[in-house]
């Protein structure tokens, strides 16, 4: 059921005698956490605050336009595919999910281009092309890569890391393969062509980290990718959201929208429901947030219940860059432009450095576009394309007048895209809009702005991030990118995934 607060009483199900798990905010982390335990036998709500469920993966409509608002990539789709056999379905029978290949093609500043294909040969020949010198490098770099996915993705991806035992045990066997190098570092280590560097090594922009400080563990990007092959639903990522609402709703559960939580209720140091904006109150045997792991603990739990993860660490952390995302559709196709394109600037270290270091706005911005109807024409008016472009900038407290560079600055990646790849851009556009770091803090609760939540380094991934289960209250998990394993669609999935280990199968409960 599809629920908005007011319509009526929120606690639609109160004769229903299953154990109740609320969850705080319904991104793609959220909904796996109330597929996953109304399959474990409880009574699932689901609580957004926002006007459409999907979190920063909602949907922006307008001018005959479709936007996914967040995700653009599709990776590990066994992930979903999994959500689905919980609920007794196939995943193919509601979702059309498309084999996007090139990956992307990376346009470098020097004009040399680097396509990521998904067959071995190919890609093979693609960097002999590029880095002739590179390809027994790269061979043995995928070989890595292969090691690291299976051990930091397949065997602990989905294995929760609740103490320092948890991570001295499998510590060393990731060490052995490089993870206390940073991506860069372990790449450079095999390739020796700056360009190969970088196309082997952006990966952690993607979930928030600087390359060249995130735990070479992400190296295991490269392989996956491969592997798994990248892929879109067709009808936007929307599509993935709201065939898992259906399963939600499939299950007895319900999706409240506009139920906005001001307060995670404790009783005995345990979680016990929660308080909307609206004084309302929901009790719970369980509760799951889905909401920023800083935003959380920092504005939903008294500090009086928090030991570990007080105000003052929290706001010690690293946190990830932000983006400014610029929505646009054209009046004109652009039929050689892929799916996905990566167009670099003249700096690497250097950009990344001033982002993560909260300097102010670069003028070499590295854009990453995306442009969906490439595959799925329905997203825009005939004829027409849509677009959605990524700047990877500082997080807020970068001292960056966002209410008057939005504009300034959504102009200045215009003029770079007509330059490189949309030429005539300023002509052909007939839809706009934008979204900034403030609506990072201010629409989807992110502490900073911070696009990622925690930064993924070394000393903040594995047990040393907040863990799926409240370390202080009983009763309390947490999902998403600001929690175990990390940021991306493959990572929040299986901070859902790891409740099953963590999770009490209903029937085990007694209210005390």
């Amino acid at each position: 059921m599809l629920t908005r607060p007011g319509a009526h009483p929120l606690d639609t199900r109160a004769g229903d005698p299953r154990p109740h798990a609320v969850v705080i905010g319904s991104g793609f982390g959220g909904l796996a956490a109330a597929v996953r335990l109304g399959a474990k036998g409880y009574r699932v709500s689901v609580l957004e605050r926002l006007e459409q469920p999907g979190g920063r993966a909602c949907v922006h409509r307008q001018d005959g336009f479709t936007f996914d608002a967040g995700p653009t990539i599709v990776t590990a789709p066994q992930l979903f595919e999994d959500l689905w056999r919980l609920c007794g379905r196939e995943m193919s029978d509601d979702i059309d999910l498309r084999r996007v290949d090139p990956f992307y093609r990376m346009l470098f500043h020097d004009g040399a281009h680097f396509d990521r294909h998904a067959g071995t040969e190919a890609l093979r020949a693609e960097v002999s092309r590029l880095a002739p010198g590179d390809l027994a490098g790269f061979d043995r770099f995928m070989a890595r890569s292969a090691a690291i996915c299976e051990l930091g993705f397949e065997k602990l991806g989905h294995v929760p890391f609740m103490s320092l035992g948890d991570l001295a045990r499998h510590a060393p066997a990731l060490l052995r393969l490089g993870g206390h190098h940073s991506v860069y570092g372990l790449v450079s280590r095999f390739v020796k062509d700056e360009r190969l560097r970088i196309a082997l090594s952006f990966h952690p922009l993607f979930v928030g980290g600087n390359p060249f400080d995130t735990t070479a563990v992400y190296c295991l990007i490269s392989h996956f990718e491969g592997r798994w092959g990248v892929h879109f639903p067709m009808g936007g990522t929307g599509a993935l959201v709201a065939g898992i609402v259906d399963l939600i709703k499939g299950q007895g559960g319900e999706i409240c929208l506009g139920a906005e939580v001001t307060e995670v209720l404790i009783e005995a140091g345990a979680a016990r429901g929660v308080r909307l904006a609206s004084g309302e109150t929901l009790s719970a045997d369980i509760v799951v947030s889905n909401a920023d792991s800083a935003f959380t603990y920092r504005e939903l739990i008294p500090p009086e219940h928090r030991r570990r993860w007080t105000n003052r660490r929290l706001e010690k952390a690293r946190y990830s860059m932000s983006l400014f995302v610029w929505y646009f559709g054209t009046r004109r196709k652009y039929e050689d432009v892929d799916h996905h394109t990566i167009v670099l600037g003249p700096r690497y270290k250097g950009l990344v450095g001033d982002i993560f270091r909260s300097r102010p706005l670069a003028e070499d911005m590295s854009l990453y576009l995306h442009r969906p109807t490439a595959t799925d024409p329905s997203l825009a008016p005939p004829g027409c394309d849509a677009f959605y472009v990524l700047s990877p900038v500082p997080h807020l407290d970068a001292d960056i007048d966002w209410a008057n560079r939005a504009e300034p600055y959504r102009q200045a990646i215009e003029r770079r895209l007509a330059e490189t790849v949309l030429p005539g851009l300023g002509g052909e556009i007939i839809s706009s809009r934008v979204t900034t770091p403030l609506d990072f803090q201010d629409r989807y609760c992110s502490y900073k702005g911070a696009a990622f939540s925690l930064a993924p380094t070394l000393t903040q991934s594995a047990w040393f991030r907040p863990n799926n289960r409240s370390e202080d209250i009983k009763g309390l998990y947490l999902v998403g990118a600001g929690t175990q394993p990390g940021a991306g669609l493959p990572g929040v999935l299986s901070s859902a995934r790891i409740l099953d280990s963590l999770v009490p199968e209903a029937a085990t409960l007694v209210r005390g």
